[in-house]
Parts: structure tokens; C-alpha cells; sequence
């Protein structure tokens, strides 16, 4: 279960969550920087997967399918932004 209100304190941007997705291997800093928050903009690298969840600010991203502790990636600076 996760937060759907977190944001980002190093970009100070609300994380986007999108279910059945991943992000493509191609992405990088400069695309969400430049496309965040437009979904349509969004959409040309994401990739449908099944339980998958995709999370993006504007400077950082994640793919994840399977239980994972977001606290114990260290380069990650995403706090509940408080409900």
C-alpha cells in the first residue's frame, strides 16, 4: 500500500503514480523535467504491465512490479505530502 499524496522535497513536485505501467528503459532526467505533469507527454515511454505502478516527479522515477520499500532507496527524497 502506498501514499497517493507524496511528494518530492528535491524538486518539490507531487509524484505521479500511474497502475499497469512502467517507465522504458530510455527514460531520463531531462524527459521528466521537461514533460512532467503532461500525461500525454507522458504516455511515449510508458510501457502497460500488469500490476506494475510507475512513479515520477520531475527528477526522479521508478518502475516497480513486485513489493518494494521505497524508504530504503537512498536517492529517492519522497515524503507523504500529508492527506
Amino acid at each position: 500500500r502506498t501514499c497517493d499524496q507524496l511528494r518530492c522535497t528535491a524538486c518539490d513536485f507531487r509524484v505521479s503514480l500511474f497502475n499497469d505501467y512502467i517507465w522504458d528503459q530510455s527514460c531520463d532526467y531531462l524527459f521528466f523535467r521537461n514533460n512532467m505533469p503532461d500525461l500525454s507527454k507522458l504516455r511515449a515511454k510508458m510501457i502497460k504491465k500488469k500490476g506494475a505502478r510507475a512513479y515520477a516527479c520531475q527528477c526522479s522515477w521508478r518502475s516497480i512490479d513486485e513489493l518494494t520499500d521505497l524508504q530504503t532507496e537512498q536517492q529517492l527524497r519522497w515524503v507523504c505530502g500529508k492527506h
